[in-house]
């Protein structure tokens, strides 16, 4: 550590500290437009100037560390004055020249109210300005359906063209020209190609980059805030959703570095449209081959009669990829008390199973464990539209020191370097018997890591697959005292909370492929879009929009969305989390968990709670773990791979494919969505250039 003084305050920081963030450490506020904690150090703004004893001139205290810092004469500690009338005049002739050619449109800005230009010049800037000549004009540039850009405002930071480089992975957007000439631009004009490219405009320090969905819908004082939790994907990452009235009108990413860092997609962060389009608000039931809006009651009274005259054994249920764990919890007591044992949440088909250990399901390593790899292996997954932000990790971990990354399975651009070896099992195969050169690579490593993806394990041979994943994962080393780099990626926010739950066929019981194929009379559909089910059977559709589950349905019920109720998840690394009630839903549509306990009372099986804090307290009596928020239960992840490596099994020679077919239309909210369709398009346009 080393010591220093910061308006007469010393503190001890790490050497490699720049001056900026030991100020931070002693409490000090430090100005700044161009630094970012999680982006390259560029220097350019000089906001963050500071008068460092000895120094001839204020230094810019993002890219002055202090270990450069000199001793005083008799070996006192570098001081350094972030509030000296230097530093206030020297920060002011810096915005000063800020503003000569940012045009002052503030009240017609977007970014208004959020801006930290508008705040800065609140505390450092002057009400007169002694430069006469014309503002400098640019023209607006096309950055794709996400971004609006007025390139007047732009203050040349570069943290949009550092973000897309070094976190996104894209070089989709640069500088040209210099000096009064530079202008920030996507190269051709053309949409960015990012799944992440909306966080550029959430960077941006001034408007000249923002929202292009939202602009002109709302200024932000007038939003209410809360706290939640992206169902998009498994990955679980923080948000805020912010409301007006009953609509959300905005989703925006929470710090936690744990999961997400700061980011979000731009699924998660776009998808605010479909919320509230082609919703369900109310009851339907089928008659004559017609759906026809219905009543509660009589929505219930027809399930209630098909439910009373059919067998059991030809009753089922399945669970969508967006259910929370409160839902299915209760969807699962009514199916036991029914005596079902046709229940599965795996519409996917993948063969996971608690029956094996919760280690065998896991994201073992965690998210932010990825950091630790030393070598890494991906099997049947692209996490770069499957997860991005597991992906956005695996790529920091190759900025810091690449680590050899090998990929089996589609060969997609992951944006960052990978060893290619091969499109499916008879690749995993040869690593396992050691006749493939990358084997060497995971032996040699400390901590290696191994990815299995849902393209590998969603297949008829899955299992056996995923017990080769673990004889690998055995015969290098990856589980041991300290690291667990066996893990299991998920595409469904769903997943694992349902599997904790044991939501798979009992005894006897048929899955959910078997289901949609004819083995039931009688589907309870909770949310479930991405199944096609077979003509015959009578499906109780139990979900938020008309969809393909709707239009099947003999019977809907409109339930809410998880914006509009509280709601536990647990991501794909087996994390508990909360997901918070930030608007109301439309219309009749209530939350799932009461749609179910009402229909319990017609069935005449009544479930054993009135309310969502005695239906939690029934779940954390059976299941404590889902109890603890944020934290990830322990499993036994040695044990779980030594179970998955004793099933065996025989693999096909069919390749592995990716179940995300489209990265923005992978659940009925986002196909909703007009933002979402207009990013399919283009993505669609994309591929086909690349194609050719």
């Amino acid at each position: 550590m080393a010591k220093i003084i910061v308006d007469g305050v010393e503190v001890d920081v790490p050497p490699e500290y720049t001056l900026l963030q030991a100020a931070e450490a002693a409490g000090a506020e430090i100005p700044r437009f161009c630094f970012h904690e999680r982006l390259s150090i560029a220097g350019n703004c000089r906001m963050c100037l500071v008068e460092v004893k000895g120094a001839p001139k204020p230094v810019a205290s993002c890219a002055w560390g202090v270990r450069d810092c000199r001793p005083g004469p008799n070996g006192e500690p570098p001081e350094i004055s972030t509030k000296s009338a230097t530093v206030k005049k020297a920060r002011e002739g810096v915005m000063e020249f800020l503003l000569i050619n940012h045009p002052l449109d503030c009240p017609i800005c977007d970014q208004g109210g959020q801006c930290d230009l508008q705040d800065q010049a609140m505390a450092y800037g002057v009400d007169t300005s002694r430069y006469h000549e014309n503002k400098r004009a640019v023209p607006d540039k096309y950055l794709g359906p996400l971004v609006k850009t007025s390139m007047n405002r732009c203050i040349h930071c570069t943290r949009c063209i550092r973000f897309t480089t070094e976190v996104a992975g894209v070089s989709d957007l640069g500088a040209i020209w210099r000096g009064e000439d530079m202008e920030i631009t996507s190269y051709l004009e053309r949409a960015l190609g990012s799944e992440l490219q909306a966080n550029v405009a959430d960077l941006c320090p001034v408007g000249a980059l923002t929202h292009k969905p939202e602009a002109f819908h709302y200024r932000p004082w007038e939003l209410t805030k809360t706290d939640s939790i992206d169902v998009m994907d498994a990955v679980g990452s923080s948000i805020r959703v912010d409301s007006r009235g009953r609509e959300v009108m905005r989703i925006l990413p929470r710090v936690n570095e744990a999961v997400n860092e700061e980011w979000i997609t731009d699924k998660a962060r776009q998808i605010v449209d479909g919320l509230r389009l082609q919703r369900l608000d109310r009851p339907f039931v089928r008659e004559n081959g017609r759906l026809r809006p219905a009543s509660w009651q009589e929505a219930f009274a027809t399930i209630a009669a098909k439910v009373k005259g059919t067998d059991p054994k030809r009753i089922g249920a399945v669970v969508g990829d967006l259910a929370a764990v409160e839902e299915i919890y209760a969807l699962k007591l009514l199916m036991e008390s029914l005596g079902v044992a046709n229940i599965d949440a795996r519409q996917d088909g993948t063969v996971l199973s608690p029956a094996h250990g919760r280690g065998s399901y896991l994201f073992n390593t965690t998210i932010a464990g990825i950091e630790d790899a030393d070598a890494v292996l991906i099997i049947g997954s692209n996490p770069r539209i499957e997860a991005s932000l597991v992906n956005v990790r695996i790529r920091k971990r190759w900025r810091v020191a690449p680590p050899p990354i090998g990929l089996i399975g589609e060969n997609a651009d992951l944006t960052y370097p990978t060893t290619y070896l091969g499109a499916g099992p008879d690749t995993l195969s040869e690593l396992l018997a050691g006749r493939h050169s990358f084997a060497e690579a995971l032996k040699g490593a400390e901590r290696p890591l191994i990815i299995v993806g849902q393209g590998a394990l969603a297949r008829p041979d899955g299992l056996a697959i995923l017990s080769l994943a673990a004889q690998l994962a055995q015969s290098v080393g990856a589980v041991k005292d300290g690291w667990s780099g066996f893990s299991v990626l998920h595409t469904a926010a769903s997943r694992v909370g349902a599997l904790d739950l044991g939501f798979v066929p009992g005894p006897g019981g048929l899955s959910a492929g078997e289901m949609a194929k004819g083995g039931v009379d009688v589907l309870f559909n909770l949310g479930a879009d991405e199944i096609a089910v077979a003509p015959g059977a009578f499906v109780i559709y139990q979900g938020t929009h008309g969809d393909r589950g709707a239009h099947r349905a003999d019977v809907i019920l409109p339930a809410a969305t998880y914006t509009e109720k509280s709601g536990t998840y647990v991501n794909t690394e087996g994390r508990v989390q909360l997901a918070n009630r930030a608007a109301f839903a439309p219309g009749e549509a209530r939350e799932d968990w009461a749609i179910l306990r009402a229909l319990s009372d017609v069935l005449g099986h009544r479930l054993p709670f009135d309310s969502l804090n005695a239906l939690r307290a029934k779940l954390y009596e059976a299941h404590p773990h889902l109890a603890e928020v944020d934290l990830i239960a322990p499993a036994d992840v040695g044990a779980a791979v030594q179970a998955l490596a004793g099933l065996g099994g025989s693999v096909g020679r069919e390749a592995f494919v990716s179940p995300v077919k489209d990265f923005y239309l992978t659940n009925p909210i986002a196909r909703a969505s007009g933002v979402m369709a207009e990013c399919s398009a283009l993505a669609q346009e994309r591929r086909l250039v690349a194609a050719e």
